[in-house]
């Protein structure tokens, strides 16, 4: 975008891109806007937005001991029962985001 950019037209681009399914970079070069500023209005509009979800409730857990074979899975049960396996290392804010999205 060559002309100057006002805020509500930057709002509207952020929720373009949360909507895109692209990644930021995709996104800049397609619309020809500089991806630093596109990020940062990305990161505003996040921060600016409503929580989507309920908050995030804890609950006790048992810790058991496995072989270290098994160690390489973790697994996590879903009030309605549905389960989540996932290896060790996985990235923990993506299974945060799965198990909030079955629990809907």
């Amino acid at each position: 975008m060559s002309k100057q950019v006002e805020k509500p037209e930057w709002a509207r681009i952020a929720e373009a891109f949360e909507a895109s399914g692209q990644t930021q970079r995709e996104f800049a070069l397609a619309r020809g806007v500089r991806l630093s500023t596109l990020q940062s209005w990305v990161y505003r509009h996040r921060r600016s937005a409503p929580s989507r979800g309920e908050p995030v409730r804890l609950l006790p857990v048992q810790v058991a001991t496995t072989p270290a074979e098994a160690a390489s899975e973790l697994e996590v049960v879903v009030a309605s029962g549905a389960r989540v396996r996932f290896a060790v290392g996985t990235d923990v804010a993506y299974v945060a985001r799965l198990v909030a999205a079955l629990g809907r």
